[in-house]
Parts: structure tokens; sequence; C-alpha cells
């Protein structure tokens, strides 16, 4: 669905260009944005590469682990139809760790492992179980600790205080988290009535 929106924006651009005689701006605007996102993905990845590879480097050394066993009383709360030991929570815990450092991309397998995961466990295929909502509301409004991406792209910019965000974006982040989740329940709970 948003492909066929971009191919609207894009038609849209193109035809109204056409019109009004500015083919030679389009071609330049092409031609640019394309070079400045080549420049914006150079400069993004090394910050990317640091925080994915001290990700991988937790992976590996356990700190995940422990930092899953020590999130889960509280994910078990969250996601009271999940049993304790179901492999879905390890993923979850991960995809926390991964998004609290502001790593989305990072953040995407383990969010893709443990909706497979609470997949197998869905009766009906099609509809998503409250534990599946539960988890993308918090996957879409996670804390951030560190908005590693969004420092890189002020630093990319020239800012003169990259961090200066962080104390928002944590501020930010967990009144969205709260009240995401808060609505989650009270949903919940009403559709259980």
């Amino acid at each position: 669905m948003v492909s066929y929106i971009w191919g609207i924006f894009i038609v849209i651009g193109v035809l109204y260009s056409i019109f009004t005689g500015n083919v030679g701006a389009l071609n330049n605007q092409v031609l640019n944005g394309a070079s400045e996102g080549i420049n914006m993905v150079l400069k993004l990845l090394p910050m990317l590469v640091l925080w994915t590879g001290i990700l991988q480097i937790a992976e590996d050394s356990n700190l995940l682990s422990k930092f899953s066993n020590l999130v889960k009383p509280v994910l078990r709360k969250l996601f009271p139809s999940l049993h304790k030991d179901h492999k879905a929570l390890d993923y979850i815990a991960s995809n926390i760790a991964a998004n609290a450092l502001g790593l989305g991309n990072a953040a995407t397998p383990f969010g893709l492992k443990a909706m497979s995961a609470m997949q197998e466990d869905n009766p009906n295929k099609d509809i998503a179980t409250p534990a599946m909502i539960t988890f993308l509301v918090l996957n879409t409004a996670g804390v951030t600790i560190i908005p590693t991406t969004v420092i890189a792209l002020r630093l990319m910019h020239g800012s003169a205080n990259p961090s200066e965000i962080i104390i928002t974006s944590i501020l930010a982040t967990i009144c969205s988290s709260a009240a995401g989740l808060t609505l989650d329940y009270f949903l919940r709970k009403k559709a259980n009535r």
C-alpha cells in the first residue's frame, strides 16, 4: 500500500514538473538526491556498524540473555498469554535492548523472530494475538536511551551539540511507551468483557 502512495507522489511530481516546464530542475534534483542519499548512508554507516557490533558482542557474551532474565518478570506481566519460558520473551528483550540503543535496524531481526515465535502458538493465523499487538506497541513506542541514528544525523548536519537530545528523547519515548501500553491494556480488558 505504501509503495502505491509513493508511486502516486512520484507520478504527480513528474507530471507537475512537465506541465510547469521544470524538467531540468527535476533531473537535477533526482541526480542530487541520489548523491545526497549515498553520502548520508556513508556518514551514518560507521555509527550503525559500531552499535550493531556492540550489540553482537553483547549477544555473544550472553549479556543480552542476562538482560533478558532481568526484564522477564516485567515482560511476563506485559505478555500474560505467553508462558514464562516462551522463546519469544528472549527475542522481545533483545529487541528492547536494541531499540534502547536507538538501533531500529538491529532490532528488526529480533522483532521478526519474536513475532514468528508468537505466530507458532497463534490458533488463528490471520488475526494477531493480544501478545503480538502488545509487542507491536512496545516496539513502535519503545524507550530509547541513546538515539544513535538521530545523533548521527545531527552530527552529519553540523549540530554544535548532537547529543543534547538524549534527555528529551528518553522522556518522549517513556511517555509514548506508557501511553501506548496503557491504551493497549485498557483495550485488551475491554475486549475480554
